[in-house]
């Protein structure tokens, strides 16, 4: 998802404002290498990037997806519990 310019300011405007006031969660499914996807001016995701990460507090949880991985799972429980339909002879 690509975030124009107006939009990109105005959310590092709310970093900036709540910066050492408050908490900030952000999850992504994209490290911070290809923001610029999102965030396409690089000065602008640099700062961005920035200002959530100094004094932050980063936790990755690896290259998987939590949803997909049990949903896979559950497809695969539910395809188990099916009853095979009988062959033709």
């Amino acid at each position: 998802m690509e975030l124009d310019r107006r939009g990109a300011e105005l959310l590092f405007q709310v970093l900036t404002e709540r910066e050492e006031k408050a908490s900030v969660a952000i999850a992504s499914n994209e490290s911070f290498g290809g923001w610029t996807k999102t965030f396409t001016d690089p000065r602008l995701c640099a700062a961005i990037v920035d200002r959530l990460t100094f004094g932050g507090n980063i936790i990755e949880t690896g290259t998987d997806s939590y949803r997909l991985t049990h949903s896979r799972a559950r497809a695969d429980d539910h395809d188990q519990q099916q009853p095979k339909p009988a062959q033709r002879r």
